[in-house]
C-alpha cells in the first residue's frame, strides 16, 4: 500500500477490518516532536507503529460549496442524504408517478413536505418512501409503498389522489448519515439534504482514532484530521505482539487477578526508599505467585533502649504474644481507648488536684482505682466518666459495691497519668487477638515465629499493635531465588513491569513468606496518612493558670517581685537601738540606693495614750522589732545590687 493522508484512509477504512497496524511515513512530526489540538497531545514520529483497535465518528462538517458557509452535524443527525433530488414539487402522487415515470419505470423514491396520517400510523415529513407498484381496490387506484424506518420494513397503500406536496428523489434510495460515511465513493460528490434546504452540500467526517504505541500504557487518542501519511502494513507484520509491548502496573495484574503464577520484568521502579525490598531494580525479572493470604496486616511500633521501631506485621505471623498493661498520660487518652464492649479498669500513677483548688474541687491520688465509663457534658465542656473503685477485698469490697458508687467527672486534660489494671496471663496468636482485643494494644512477644529465622519482635521489651490494615498485597519472589517470596502493595510501591514470555516453573516446594517488614520513620508517618481513617479531634487544652491575690490587694497592683536569698546581718546590740544609727554602705556602693531609702522613727505610743486605750483588742509591736523589720528591708533592697559588705558600728 502507498502512503496515503490519515484522514482519506480513516474515512475509506472498514471498521470491521480492524485491527489495522499503520507506519508512520512523514508529515510535520519529526523526531520526539509533540503537538497538541484540542485538548489531546500526541507524539509521532517517522517510521512509529500504531496499532488501531477502534474509530469513533466525533462530528460532521457540512459545508457549503456555494456561499462557503459551515454548519457541524452531530452523529445522531436525524436527515436523509442522496446524490439528487427534484426540485419540482408536485400537489398529489398521481402527479408525482406520472412525472417520475417518464424517464424510468418503478420503483420510484419520494417525500412529503407535510405529515401523512394513514392506517392509523403517522409518516414523518421528510421520511423516504420507495413506490413499488400501482394496485387498484374497490376501484380506487392506490400506491403500494414501502417504507424504512431504521429498526424494520413495513407496507402501506396511499390513495393516487391523496393530496400534498411530494418531491422526487434521485435513483438511489437516500441514507442516514452514518450510511453515507460509510460509502467512501460518495464522500468525493455533493449531496441533498431536505432538512437543512440547501441546494448542495459536502460532508468532511472527524474521526478519533484509539491506538496502541509501543511502550504505552495508555491507549492513545488520534484525531484523524492530522496532516500525516501512514502505510497500512498490516498484512506484512507478522509478530504484532512483538511489535506493541504494553507495560503493565502491578496495580492491573491485581486488577486482571492472573493468570498466576506470572513471570514478569521491571520496566520502571517508583520515585522514592524502596520500603518493601531493598533491592528492586529496572531489568530483574520477578514472579508474580497471586494475592497474598491472609489479606490483612497490623501497623505496631517497638519499645526499645534506644529508639522506636516501626514494623508492618503480616497476618500470617505465627509467633505468640501475651498483653501488656497500657499507659496512659491524660484523660482524654483514656477516652480514645474505651471500646465498646471492653470494660477498662485504669490505676492512677500520680497525684492530681482541680485548678480551683476549694472544698469543691476535685483529686486524685497515686493509686486510685478507676472504672472508665464514657463522656458526658460537664459544667465547663466534655469530661470523662469515671468511678472511684474501692481498695477494699472480699465480702467488704462486694458490700462497698452495693452502696452508691462515688462518680467522678474528670476533664479531658487531667494530666494524672494511668495505668491498665488487668490480669490477663494468656497466649495470643496474632489473629486471635485481632478477634478478641481492641486496638491499640500492648503486647510482649513470648516465642517468636518459627518460620523466620530471626525475629525482631522477640527481642523488643514490649510492642504497641497500633492499627489494622486492609491492603491488598501481592506475594512476589525473584527469579533467581523463587521460593524466597515477600509481599507488595501495589498501591504504595506500583512498579511498571512487562510480561515475559515463556511458561512459569510449576511450584513444588511450599513458598516462604518474611511476615514481618521493618519500616522506616519516613514511610511509617507516610502510612499513616495513607490510611483512610476519619480526623480525630486533638485533645483540649487546659485553661490558663489564674494567679492568686490576696483580698486586700488592689486591683491594679503589680504583681510581687520575686524575693532573693536574705543577707545575714550583724547581731545587734541589745541595749536601746532607738539612738543608734544605721551601718553605713561602703564608699564604693552607689549613693543612689543610700539616700533614696530613709528610715522612719518607729511610733510608740505614750503611756498616757496606751492607758486610755486598754480596753482595746489591738496589739502593739515592740520599737525593736519594728526596727529590726525596716533593716531586713532595706538589705534586701540595697545589697542585691552591690557586692560589698556592709560595717557594723561598734556601741
Amino acid at each position: 500500500m502507498k502512503p496515503v493522508a490519515l484522514q482519506d484512509y480513516i474515512c475509506s477504512l472498514d471498521p470491521a477490518s480492524l485491527p489495522r497496524i499503520l507506519k508512520i511515513c512523514s508529515g510535520v512530526y519529526f523526531q520526539s516532536s509533540i503537538y497538541e489540538l484540542g485538548g489531546i497531545e500526541c507524539c509521532l514520529s517517522t517510521g512509529d507503529l500504531i496499532k488501531i483497535i477502534q474509530i469513533n465518528l466525533k462530528k460532521v462538517i457540512c459545508k457549503n460549496p456555494k456561499t462557503g458557509h459551515i454548519t457541524e452535524l452531530p452523529p445522531d443527525f436525524p436527515g436523509y442524504f442522496s446524490s439528487t433530488v427534484s426540485p419540482q414539487l408536485y400537489g398529489t402522487l398521481d402527479k408525482l408517478m406520472s412525472a417520475a415515470t417518464q424517464n424510468g419505470a418503478l420503483p420510484i423514491y419520494f417525500s412529503s413536505g407535510r405529515d401523512i396520517k394513514v392506517e392509523g400510523r403517522v409518516v414523518p415529513r421528510d421520511q423516504p418512501l420507495m413506490l413499488m407498484a400501482v394496485e387498484t381496490y374497490q376501484g380506487i387506484r392506490h400506491a403500494c409503498c414501502m417504507m424504512n424506518s431504521g429498526t424494520h420494513k413495513f407496507t402501506m397503500y396511499l390513495p393516487l389522489s391523496l393530496r400534498g406536496t411530494f418531491y422526487s428523489w434521485g435513483p438511489g434510495f437516500p441514507q442516514t448519515l452514518l450510511q453515507t460515511l460509510q460509502d467512501p465513493v460518495l464522500l468525493d460528490q455533493p449531496f441533498v439534504c431536505p432538512t437543512l434546504h440547501w441546494n448542495s452540500l459536502i460532508l468532511q467526517p472527524e474521526y478519533e482514532i484509539d491506538a496502541i504505541m509501543h511502550m504505552r500504557t495508555d491507549v492513545v487518542k488520534i484525531p484523524s484530521i492530522l496532516e500525516v501519511d501512514v502505510e497500512d502494513i498490516t498484512a506484512s507484520s507478522k509478530h504484532l505482539h512483538q511489535q506493541f509491548i504494553k507495560p503493565l502496573l502491578l496495580s492491573d495484574v491485581l486488577a486482571q487477578g492472573g493468570p498466576f503464577p506470572m513471570r514478569v520484568e521491571i520496566l520502571e521502579v517508583p520515585d522514592g526508599p524502596p520500603v518493601f525490598h531493598k533491592s528492586l531494580k529496572k531489568g530483574q525479572e520477578l514472579m508474580i505467585h497471586g494475592p497474598a493470604s491472609p489479606p490483612w496486616r497490623v501497623l505496631a511500633s517497638g519499645r526499645s533502649r534506644k529508639t522506636p521501631r516501626h514494623f508492618l506485621i503480616s497476618g500470617a505471623y505465627r509467633g505468640k504474644l501475651r498483653r501488656r498493661p497500657r499507659e496512659f498520660h491524660t484523660a482524654f487518652d483514656l477516652l480514645t481507648a474505651l471500646a465498646p464492649g471492653f470494660p477498662l479498669y485504669v490505676v492512677a500513677t500520680q497525684d492530681w488536684e482541680d485548678e480551683e483548688g476549694d472544698s469543691t474541687s476535685l483529686s486524685l491520688f497515686r493509686g486510685d482505682r478507676l472504672e472508665v465509663l464514657g463522656k458526658d457534658e460537664g459544667p465547663s465542656g466534655e469530661v470523662l466518666v469515671c468511678n472511684r473503685l474501692s481498695d477494699l477485698a472480699g465480702e467488704e469490697e462486694e458490700e462497698e459495691q452495693r452502696e452508691e458508687k462515688e462518680q467522678l467527672l474528670l476533664p479531658l486534660y487531667a494530666s494524672c497519668g494511668f495505668v491498665e489494671e488487668m490480669s490477663d496471663g494468656k497466649r495470643y496468636s496474632l489473629a486471635n487477638l485481632m478477634t478478641q482485643l481492641p486496638l491499640p494494644c500492648e503486647v510482649k512477644v513470648l516465642s517468636k515465629d518459627p518460620s523466620l529465622s530471626e525475629d525482631p519482635l522477640s527481642s523488643l521489651l514490649g510492642l504497641r499493635l497500633e492499627e489494622k490494615i486492609t491492603e491488598p498485597f501481592l506475594t512476589i519472589s525473584l527469579s533467581t531465588d523463587p521460593k524466597m517470596c515477600f509481599e507488595i502493595p501495589p498501591r504504595w510501591l506500583d512498579l511498571t513491569v512487562v510480561v515475559v514470555s515463556g511458561s512459569p516453573e510449576e511450584q513444588g516446594e511450599p513458598l516462604l513468606t518474611c511476615t514481618v517488614e521493618e519500616l522506616t520513620d519516613a514511610f511509617y508517618y507516610k502510612l499513616q496518612t495513607l490510611q483512610d481513617c476519619s480526623a480525630q479531634a486533638p485533645p483540649p487544652r487546659p485553661p490558663k493558670t489564674k494567679q492568686k491575690h490576696s483580698s486586700s490587694a488592689k486591683p491594679k497592683e503589680a504583681p510581687e517581685r520575686e524575693r532573693k536569698p536574705l543577707v545575714k546581718l550583724p547581731v545587734l546590740p541589745t541595749r536601746d537601738t532607738r539612738a543608734s544609727s544605721l551601718p553605713q554602705a561602703s564608699k564604693h556602693c552607689s549613693d543612689l540606693y543610700s539616700k533614696s531609702f530613709k528610715v522612719q522613727k518607729p511610733l510608740v505610743k505614750s503611756p498616757e495614750k496606751r492607758k486610755s486605750s486598754d480596753d482595746s483588742d489591738h496589739d502593739y509591736e515592740d520599737p525593736d522589732d519594728e526596727l529590726k523589720q525596716t533593716i531586713k528591708m532595706m538589705a534586701e533592697t540595697i545589697l542585691p545590687y552591690c557586692d560589698h559588705d556592709y560595717e557594723c558600728l561598734d556601741d
